[in-house]
């Protein structure tokens, strides 16, 4: 195959991320040469995301001003994939004929023949496009090489493909098939070569972890994946993300107390608090059992920090339900919140439910939670102030002596940081011990802790 250059664009979420790490490192093992100059590129690949509207906004102008390129720079190729390919495939083909190449979501090992097609030595005649899609029902494989993105001192680790819950408002079973756990000795595989890179931090993804296992195996073998993955030498901390509440075991939570390496945080996402709401979304908890997980893991792991999402707008959301869901999240306290607006996505059951919410509406809510949620998040920030905790240093602050870190509490690119003022010289993923000296708004800040200083 002739010497090109790639440029990507990775959007949506970090499971979207590893797909697109590992198109990269098929890429590479064919010669591929990458560039961060879209200008330069001769193919341009994006992975797209349509989780909710703003996201599939996002991917179809990326593509349109990645189109651009092949006029005004050097691209001679455009390729799409992930979720906007697998849901709106021969809209891409119809309204886009700049895109050359589409791949779905179960089929992004294909990028090694797409390139070969498009660029190989018998390069076949201008075809209207190359599409790749396969059963939503298979597992890619997932053993191959990555290229990393995030710096190389942490990586997200999918655990699963696909998802059976089928909530009333999500799209995603439908372009990522059913739950396909990824089988254990490909991720310690897997975990191991990411540990001989550098990688100190381990985050489990998965569009939910908690299930993990429950279809090879016949239960659910997370905990024990914790255990193993706790056993590699060179990873310092395992974080995991994405725990639907009502599958959180009593085993997990010791799993989680127990093994060391495993951060005291978790994802659970919950959506909504009032119970009407929750049936609605055709979640399978309500507000009693959300308590009660949360208040076991509390009492089980009293510094845990606990990150949850939740939708307002959602059909049929009165007055009462947004309160309810307010003095939830009040008496809660939950350390780390995100809060969206219902996004009504076609092919849903919700997209029909007739008493949609009028969007001025769902923003007013939000907005409602977001600032009592501040308040909170702002009063756990001051009480931190006195703690020493483990910092990985993420980067250097320009022209000061400090550096940019995150505790065991934040996970990347969604959660706070902490700034650190340091003397010494530090690198990134270097783990240092840190005194929290103050708190502005959702970060920290903080000075090398030195206990001979004390």
């Amino acid at each position: 195959m002739e010497k090109i250059k790639l440029f990507c664009v990775s959007l949506g979420c970090d499971k979207n991320l590893v797909d697109t790490e590992k198109m990269l490192g098929v890429a590479g093992g064919l010669g591929v040469s990458f560039t961060d100059d879209e200008t330069e590129a001769d193919a341009i690949l994006i992975n797209t995301c349509c989780f909710i509207g703003d996201a599939k906004e996002e991917s179809v102008n990326t593509i349109l001003e990645m189109a651009r390129y092949k006029e005004e720079g050097k691209c001679r190729a455009l390729i799409v994939a992930g979720c906007l390919a697998q849901r709106y495939k021969q809209e891409i083909i119809d309204e886009i004929p700049e895109v050359d190449a589409i791949l779905g979501t179960t089929s992004y090992e294909e990028i090694g023949n797409v390139l070969t097609r498009l660029f190989g030595e018998e390069k076949e005649k201008k075809e209207e496009h190359i599409s790749c899609f396969h059963d939503l029902k298979e597992l890619p494989e997932t053993a191959k090489k990555r290229v990393m993105t995030t710096g190389g001192h942490y990586a997200f680790l999918k655990i699963a493909e696909g998802c059976d819950k089928r909530c009333s408002y999500c799209i995603i079973p439908y372009l990522r098939g059913p739950y396909r756990s990824v089988p254990m000795e490909q991720l310690l595989a897997e975990a191991r070569e990411l540990a001989e890179n550098g990688v100190r931090e381990l985050i489990l993804v998965a569009q939910e972890t908690t299930l993990y296992g429950k279809d090879l195996y016949g239960e659910k073998t997370l905990p024990k994946l914790l255990h193993e993955l706790a056993q590699i030498p060179g990873i310092y901390w395992i974080r995991i993300q994405y725990c639907y509440p009502e599958e959180i075991t009593d085993e997990l939570i010791q799993a989680i107390k127990t093994e060391e390496k495993v951060c005291h945080y978790l994802d659970i996402p919950i959506q909504h608090a009032s119970d009407r709401i929750l049936k609605r979304m055709g979640r399978r908890t309500h507000k009693a059992e959300l308590k009660e997980r949360i208040g076991a893991l509390r009492r089980e792991i009293p510094d845990i920090a606990l990150r949850t999402t939740f939708i307002c707008g959602f059909p049929g959301e009165t007055e009462e339900d947004h309160e309810e869901l307010m003095e939830f999240v009040d008496e809660m306290e939950f350390e780390r919140v995100g809060v969206f607006t219902y996004s009504a996505e076609e092919d849903t059951p919700a997209y029909s439910y007739p008493d949609q919410i009028p969007e001025e509406v769902k923003e007013e809510r939000r907005a409602d939670v977001m600032e009592l949620q501040q308040e909170i998040a702002f009063e756990h920030c001051e009480n931190m102030v006195g703690k020493v905790l483990d910092v990985m240093i993420e980067g250097k602050v320009a022209d000061e002596p400090a550096y940019v870190g995150r505790t065991y509490m934040d996970a990347p690119n969604v959660d706070g940081l902490i700034f650190v003022n340091a003397d010494e010289m530090l690198m990134s993923g270097d783990f240092v011990r840190v005194k929290v000296t103050g708190a502005n708004e959702y970060d920290l800040i903080g000075e090398v802790y030195h206990e001979s200083a004390e």
